[in-house]
């Protein structure tokens, strides 16, 4: 199914639009999740779409910030996501090859050399909780062609980085959606991260 279709279907259906490197996971993660200051609009909630989009899968529409996890009959739950900055967002299809709760993150040797002065001190990398980049929870995006894209859909415990191009290439969520998406979506399943057309 192609972006405009998917997209076009959830308009036309009614849907409102208001308002790193694979290590082991944290020992001890954090006895308690955050409750986040997230608008209601931000809020995670059922949603219908193009008729014929296949259920089970992730749908990111980098243009409206939005995460799709579709589901039968046309359904859809949408987050709020933060997604990569302007020249770092990489559209394709992919599929989730890993899957870890509270990882660990190191930078990739792209971002050290981007910007030395924020990476190059977590170059051996950082230990996983509530302020590791990747958050919570980590879906990590392979293709059959590359293996590990180095593509993540992770947590994140500042929700300012929703509805804006802020990462590194990653769709981003809050720590407690993110642990939510985390735990519907099984090993290899689908994801597609359309290509913006703005």
């Amino acid at each position: 199914m192609r972006r405009r279709h998917f997209i076009t279907g959830i308009a036309a259906s009614g849907a409102a639009f208001s308002g790193g490197l694979a290590t082991p996971a944290l020992a001890h993660p954090p006895k308690k999740m955050p409750n986040y200051d997230v608008p209601p609009e931000m809020m995670p909630r059922k949603v219908p779409i193009a008729a014929g989009a296949p259920p089970y899968e992730i749908h990111v529409d980098p243009d409206n910030f939005a995460l799709y996890w579709t589901l039968p009959d046309n359904m859809a739950w949408r987050y709020t996501v933060g997604v990569g900055r302007p020249g770092l967002y990489e559209s394709g299809e992919f599929y989730v090859g890993a899957k870890k709760e509270w990882p660990s993150w190191t930078p990739t040797p792209d971002m050290i050399d981007r910007e030395p002065e924020k990476y190059e001190k977590y170059a051996d990398g950082m230990d996983g909780g509530l302020d590791n980049p990747l958050g919570s929870r980590g879906l990590y995006l392979f293709t059959e062609e590359r293996g590990d894209t180095f593509l993540r859909i992770h947590g994140t415990n500042d929700p300012s980085t929703l509805g804006k191009r802020v990462s590194n290439g990653c769709a981003r969520l809050v720590n407690d959606q993110m642990a939510e998406l985390y735990d519907r979506v099984p090993m290899n399943t689908r994801v597609v991260l359309y290509e913006p057309l703005g």
